[in-house]
């Protein structure tokens, strides 16, 4: 029941006591503000890797080819792994319940002009499905199709920084370009959340690459895309069985690591995220610390402030207050001193989150954040703590004598 008069009372005991009010409210404010950040930091390392991983699809495989350093099967160490066209004919055919899309990727590194423009670019030799395994949004013309790769056509899909930096403002669609001595066709520009680099990319038909390079059909790496519903177990049993095939076919010794490389950038997705969480429960240990500090700090204040007013205790309970009421009004100013503070340490908190926008980028920190459920859950609990940090001592003053009180110095 609401009683004005201890209301009335509880402002005026603060306003006689506004040093120790400080420092009870300091306490509590400073815990829930430094849970709050640290928190939040955790998140914002988890947006981090998160953001790291979202430039690209994530369910996709990265094979690439190595040198062997085991002998085997009458072959020789230090090989250098070659894979073909052949090789994309036979994971296709072979696991057609795993695969979703399937692009060879050949990288080089070519000048490439336009009219008095030049610059160096990576001149990637790709089929038309890498384009969802780069996540490349089209942004004027087309990306390359199967036509151009049985054609052997000289088309090129340029970054838009490529189309910046060789034609200005104009549009490169329909312009011919020169890639390391052949003539290439724009027929479209891409853009890419990756970045610059990302953006500093031209691809164009792996057949037509093939077919300049002495008309080989040597391919540098395989992308291959599985199917998001076979999850994430049915991907690491893909990628154990690609890669016990690819041994196989090529000669690889089981134990020799450097033969091939498969990157499975689900399984790194995963393990990153994992590692990221791990240390968000580190911060959320050493945050739940402070609170555990600051619900201690409250409670050494209390037990100092029923010993300060001990003789007023004694006198309220000669004119007869009773043990609930002296328990009462002691618990109440507790909370509320916890309340008010922890409320203003959550809001600081949540601010100073807010404000810190990219600026933490460097430490792999990204937009850091709380929910603000969270943050009223701990505001609640350190409150809900404050109150029995308070009820301690209130309960011990309400046992203490009238006569015994009264004599206290």
């Amino acid at each position: 029941m609401f009683s004005r008069d201890i209301w009335k009372e509880i402002f005026e005991t603060i306003q006689k006591n506004k040093l120790r009010t400080f420092l009870s409210g300091f306490t509590v404010a400073l815990g829930i503000l430094i849970f709050v950040v640290l928190f939040g930091f955790g998140n914002g390392l988890i947006n981090t890797f998160n953001e790291f991983f979202s430039n690209d699809a994530t369910n996709v495989f990265m094979v690439f080819r190595g040198r062997t350093t085991m002998p085997y099967k009458g072959y020789k160490a230090n090989r250098t792994v070659e894979f073909d066209n052949s090789d994309l004919e036979d994971v296709e055919k072979n696991f057609p319940l795993f695969l979703e899309y399937l692009s060879p990727r050949i990288t080089r590194q070519d000048t490439v002009s336009y009219k008095n423009e030049s610059n160096s670019y990576s001149n990637w030799g790709v089929g038309p499905a890498h384009q969802y395994a780069e996540m490349n949004i089209i942004m004027k013309g087309r990306y390359i199709n199967v036509m151009d790769i049985k054609n052997k056509t000289k088309n090129a899909v340029i970054g838009r920084l490529v189309e910046q930096d060789l034609f200005g403002s104009k549009n490169a669609v329909g312009k011919y370009i020169d890639v390391g001595g052949s003539s290439f066709k724009v027929i479209g520009v891409f853009q890419d959340d990756g970045g610059d680099n990302e953006e500093r990319n031209i691809f164009v038909p792996y057949t037509t690459m093939q077919l300049i390079e002495k008309n080989t059909d040597k391919i540098d790496a395989m992308v291959i895309g599985f199917k998001p519903e076979i999850g994430y177990a049915g991907a690491m049993a893909f990628e154990k069985s690609l890669d016990k095939f690819i041994r196989e076919k090529k000669y690889i010794h089981p134990q020799d690591r450097n033969g091939i490389f498969i990157r499975n950038v689900a399984d790194q997705l995963r393990q990153n995220q994992q590692f990221a969480r791990v240390l968000q429960i580190i911060v959320g240990f050493v945050a739940f610390g402070t609170i555990i500090a600051g619900i201690i700090g409250i409670s050494n204040i209390m037990v100092f402030v029923v010993k300060e007013r001990t003789k007023e205790l004694g006198i309220r309970k000669a004119l007869g207050a009773t043990p609930k009421s002296v328990i009462g009004t002691i618990l109440l100013e507790s909370v509320f001193i916890t309340t008010v503070s922890g409320f203003i340490g959550m809001l600081l908190g949540v601010g100073i989150l807010s404000s810190m926008g990219e600026r933490l980028e460097d430490f792999f920190i990204t937009n850091p954040y709380i929910d603000m459920p969270m943050a009223i859950i701990a505001t609640v609990v350190l409150i809900i703590f404050g109150g029995i940090a308070g009820y301690v001592p209130a309960r011990r003053a309400a046992r203490i004598k009238p006569i015994v009180a009264l004599r206290d110095e």
